[in-house]
């Protein structure tokens, strides 16, 4: 322990005694473990925190299991299968994806979170009851009357927590709830929510529409294997018992489970993982660079270690003495990049899409715990460790005889004489290599996607959402009579050029549904395929300005008591009719999910052009496009409880000017009800490709980082080396080397350093480059221009770190640098 302590005080001696150096190598770290720490507090709160419920790693989610694709979506008729396997589940709930908007009306109208829930998902997720209780079986059956529980939010805000509020009546969409409870402030929900309301789905339910989420958790005993297994049992069960749902399950399709941890984070796991290894990257390069400062130091140093060996101190006592001093500066690089990375995390999550799953609004959920403390003391002393070893071993192996003689301005001369920093010098244009191939990539996805022709235009249209739940929009009519009232009040606003209503927006996906083309002979699956989905009100096309390429367009008499008529896109029209007219055409949609979706057939009446319905990244699908007014009842109703409905206005100027007078005229035409999350359709667009900018910008931020280590790493390398050989340039010049001469040598030997570097990057590029893949988007991940542009630049910049020093040695003056011997 005394050893330790003279070696601690030694060592912060050293350090303070050379201030420039210690400033520089802790600058260099704390960049590194700060960008780490920052991003290692996003995976641990994403990826490594247990959820916020009772024993998490049982909780399961359900799944619907096809050779295609796996669905995290279910039907009623799933989950009545799901909750009959007792053997092996319990408190299976289901809850819906994305909790509606609910109308809490009243004096000031407020659209509030909600979402449907079935009778055990407050015990599975552990929601504690403040006040009252949560549904009984009773209520959460058909017919089980209007019962809310409501959130501790929403008890305090609205109510300003009335103790007594177990009883009384809530007003939603109009209707009267009856408050049963009041759910404590700790409960974390997912998807968040202000209310819940019963499900009451029907156990005799023949819907196999998927749109809820199920849910379970897995007995005591029961692994993940055992529960699947018997879930492949269930499939077959399923089968047998609703032989009708064509559409619900493939022939060759199971149901299976997964934790419910992983289905949360599944959409965000890879890019964060991308992220920390760029992050990785930027550490290395930075540990390098010290490492090399260290060398430098080493060697200037040498006198003194031959020194000490000489009076007895042995090689170990010298590592041991060195590594002191590289932990004491990874250890401060550490603390100020905590703190660098708290700051850091907090910037960047400005920039975050918002979809990044656990986190919390603008990151609350991200904070300082012991496993973030241990993620940076741990790297802190591994880099201490891994740049201060390698130094630390050659400088404690000193030629006694020779370093007791020279001076000290002839240490360490020549490529061969700094190998090692060569070779770090190497490693870290690299590294910076991969790191900016990987970041152009992803720029040249980004500018694909801006090119990318979305089908519509979005300049100048506003959306707004409504929240349609409430016993007047249950049947099509209601909802066909608020569409017409809204359409005619918003254009007669003076600007406005044009209005629609809708179930969706272009670009945030929307429903699928099976149809059979009549006359057609039935697919193996009993329907001749699948299509996307929407309903729409006459105008749709306007406002969007999708063009029309043959047929007509929805009037508003093509209404319920009118034949039912479809608009298909170009893409349904090349599939299913590539060598036939669908004009006069009719489908039937919805075979195989239940009453709630079939319907008699409709005649297709036209034909309108592709838009992006789903992203700006994949093709356009089938789809397929019907009247508001010709929706079934069971399906209007259907759509109203899962999410809002949405309004798109054209306007003639700017949109957000007109916000304020089409919102009071939807709520007049609506009966009160309140305009919920409005947003012009370019923000839209802008918000679909979020996620990509992100990662964009990140990655590019950290090879930007990593640029400026490799060259600061080769500046400081050439630097130190016409420093040493000043003496040489001198005898050079002496006997006839002219400046240019000199130059070109200093600067040839840098720049075969960074070709080096270049070459080997360039290998390690093709090579880690797929693990992006996934992210990109109109290039391929060994894009020739990406692998041409990328050398280039860094050589270029490689060139400008080499010039500094090059020109510095080409004005060394001979007679002084051979005085200085």
């Amino acid at each position: 322990m005394g050893d330790f302590r003279h070696d601690l005080k030694y060592s912060l001696r050293m350090l303070i005694a050379n201030p420039a150096f210690t400033i520089t190598a802790i600058a260099a770290l704390a960049l590194g473990i700060g960008a780490n720490t920052a991003i290692f507090s996003v995976v641990n709160t994403v990826l490594l925190k247990p959820l916020d419920y009772p024993e998490p790693d049982r909780i399961v989610q359900f799944l619907n299991v096809d050779p295609d694709r796996t669905s995290h979506f279910a039907s009623p008729t799933n989950f009545l299968n799901w909750r009959d396997q007792t053997s092996v589940f319990q408190d299976v709930a289901a809850y819906d994806d994305a909790g509606p908007g609910f109308n809490l009306t009243g004096t000031v109208p407020e659209l509030v979170h909600g979402i449907h829930a079935s009778r055990n998902y407050f015990t599975l997720f552990g929601a504690p009851v403040l006040l009252g209780r949560t549904f009984s079986q009773q209520e959460d059956s058909p017919n089980g009357g209007k019962v809310v529980v409501i959130s501790y939010g929403l008890w305090k805000r609205k109510f300003g927590g009335n103790p007594d509020i177990v009883g009384t009546s809530i007003s939603l969409g109009g209707e009267s709830y009856t408050i049963l409870g009041v759910i404590g402030q700790s409960f974390v929900a997912d998807p968040e929510a202000d209310v819940w309301l019963p499900f009451q789905i029907d156990p005799n339910s023949t819907n196999y529409g998927h749109y809820f989420l199920v849910a379970g958790r897995l007995k005591p005993g029961i692994t993940l294997a055992q529960a699947n297994a018997q879930l492949k049992i269930a499939a077959d069960q399923f089968r047998r018992r609703y032989p009708d749902a064509v559409a619900a399950i493939d022939p060759r399709g199971t149901f299976a489970v997964q934790p419910l941890r992983d289905n949360i984070v599944a959409g965000a796991r890879s890019s964060l993982f991308v992220l920390l290894g760029a992050v990785g990257f930027v550490l290395l390069i930075a540990c390098a660079n010290v490492a090399n400062l260290l060398l430098v130091r080493a060697t200037g140093r040498r006198r003194e270690f031959a020194i000490r060996a000489a009076m007895g101190a042995g090689r170990a006592r010298i590592i041991r003495q060195l590594l002191t001093e590289s932990v004491v500066l990874s250890v401060a690089g550490g603390i100020l990049g905590l703190g660098l990375g708290y700051a850091g995390v907090r910037v960047l999550l400005t920039f975050s899409p918002g979809d990044i799953p656990r986190i919390g609004e603008h990151g609350a959920a991200i904070g300082i715990d012991w496993h973030i403390l241990a993620f940076n003391l741990g790297i802190s002393l591994l880099t201490g460790i891994l740049f201060g070893l390698f130094p630390a071993i050659g400088a404690s192996r000193p030629d006694l005889n020779s370093a007791l003689k020279e001076s000290s301005n002839r240490s360490g001369t020549g490529f061969r004489q700094s190998k090692a920093r060569s070779l770090l010098v190497i490693s870290e244009v690299s590294l910076a290599l991969v790191l900016l191939i990987g970041a152009a990539l992803l720029i040249r996805t980004f500018i694909a996607l801006r090119h990318v022709n979305p089908g519509f235009n979005a300049h100048n249209v506003l959306t707004l959402e409504m929240s349609l739940i409430g016993d007047r929009y249950q049947k099509t009519a209601g909802v066909a009579q608020f569409s017409r009232d809204g359409r005619e009040r918003v254009n007669a606003i003076p600007g406005v050029e044009a209005s629609a209503f809708a179930c969706g927006l272009p670009l945030e996906a929307g429903y699928n549904l099976p149809f059979n083309i009549v006359g057609r002979p039935l697919g193996t699956d009993q329907y001749t395929g699948g299509a996307g989905w929407i309903s729409a009100s006459p105008g749709y096309f306007t406002v969007f300005q999708i063009p029309i390429v043959r047929g007509r367009d929805f009037t508003d008499s093509d209404d319920g008591g009118a034949p039912g008529v479809i608009i298909v896109n170009q893409a349904m029209a090349r599939r299913y009719w590539p060598n036939q007219d669908p004009i006069g055409q009719q489908i039937a949609i919805g075979k195989g999910h239940g009453p709630q979706f079939e319907e008699p057939a409709r005649q297709v009446i036209g034909i309108v052009g592709d838009i992006r319905n789903s992203s700006l990244d994949a093709d356009p699908r089938p789809l397929m496009i019907v009247p508001v007014s010709q929706v079934t009842d069971g399906l209007t109703g259907l759509i109203a409880s899962i999410g809002p409905m949405a309004w798109l206005v054209r306007t003639h100027g700017d949109p957000h000017q007109y916000i304020a007078a089409i919102s009071d005229q939807l709520r007049q035409a609506s009966g009160g009800f309140p305009v919920g999350r409005i947003r012009p359709m370019e923000q839209v667009v802008a918000q679909s490709t979020a996620r990509e900018d992100f990662n964009m910008l990140l990655l590019t931020i950290f090879g930007a980082a990593a640029l400026l280590l490799a060259a600061i790493g080769i500046y400081g390398l050439m630097a130190y080396s016409v420093q040493q050989r000043a003496q040489e340039m001198g005898i050079r010049m002496a006997l006839g080397a002219d400046r240019a001469r000199i130059r070109n040598l200093v600067v040839w030997q840098g720049m075969r350093l960074a070709f080096a570097g270049i070459i080997l990057g360039i290998g390690a590029g093709f090579g880690l480059t797929r693990f992006i893949a996934s992210f990109l988007f109109g290039v391929k991940s060994w894009d020739p221009v990406v692998f041409v542009t990328v050398p280039v630049l860094l050589s270029v910049v490689a060139l400008l770190a080499v010039w500094l020093p090059a020109s510095r040695a080409a004005r060394v003056d001979p007679l002084q640098a051979l005085r200085s011997e």
